[in-house]
């Protein structure tokens, strides 16, 4: 009998329609694009691995240069290092950890209609973002390659900070953003967006005007007849202006 891994993604999600997607899709709609973090960018990114990185590196060389100061022998200084470095290396393996884990259970899927983002950790849950509510974009490329996705709602569609995080444009707490962290493919799943973003205004403008169709028809037919300006009558007394010219 073949083992089974129930860690592995699709033991996980097995009850969604399709990964990614806790229900399957209305007739006409489709999926554009799938895409997940990268596991080292979401680490340095979202828990700050390059500052705490940067902070244990200036205390390893704070305590090498107060060695030196103090004329302590190289051996002690060095066991002194050894100590620091133990939970300095455990702390950042389990932020490469945590990183790993929050790549691997998000899924963002992009279909003609939606943005859906299948989001957690430990408990999962599912936003269903429609393109008709997101207002905008703004695409943040980063250094290594990756880049972020950070989506504007419309009117007073909000969803609370913590709900989100990391998958959310730092530091905006009041307005929030749902954001696609540390997408490989930042620039094209922009494109995507943009386009089917694009298509459903376009369709929603076209069913703007066949709703007017209806109820301009009767007002053109039934609208009552503007007379002329010669078949106006003329005023018997022409009314002075202030200045004493007459008016036209």
């Amino acid at each position: 009998m073949k083992a089974v891994d129930r860690l592995a993604p699709e033991h996980e999600h097995e009850f969604e329609a399709a990964p990614g997607l806790p229900e399957p899709l209305p007739a006409g709609e489709h999926i554009v694009w799938q895409g997940r973090p990268r596991p080292l960018a979401m680490a340095r990114q979202a828990l700050w691995l390059d500052g705490i990185a940067v902070y244990f590196a200036a205390l390893l060389v704070w305590r090498l240069a107060e060695g030196q100061l103090d004329g302590e022998s190289a051996g002690t200084t060095a066991l002194a290092l050894a100590r620091m470095l133990m939970p300095m290396s455990l702390a950042t393996g389990l932020l490469l950890g945590l990183g790993w884990l929050m790549a691997r259970t998000t899924l963002y899927t992009l279909t003609s209609r939606r943005v859906v983002m299948r989001i957690g950790v430990v408990l999962g849950i599912t936003y269903n973002l429609p393109l008709s509510h997101i207002a905008t974009a703004r695409l943040k490329p980063h250094r290594d390659g990756t880049g972020d996705l950070a989506l504007v709602l419309t009117g007073g569609d909000r969803i609370a900070y913590l709900h989100l995080w990391p998958h959310v444009r730092p530091w905006h707490l009041k307005s929030t953003e749902p954001s696609l962290r540390a997408l490989p493919d930042a620039a094209v799943a922009a494109e995507r967006l943009t386009q089917a973003w694009l298509a459903v205004r376009a369709e929603q403008g076209r069913q703007a005007v066949s709703s007017m169709q209806p109820s301009l028809q009767p007002s053109l037919q039934t609208s009552p007849s503007v007379p002329s300006p010669s078949s106006a009558p003329s005023s018997p007394n022409p009314v002075p202006d202030r200045h004493g010219l007459l008016t036209t």
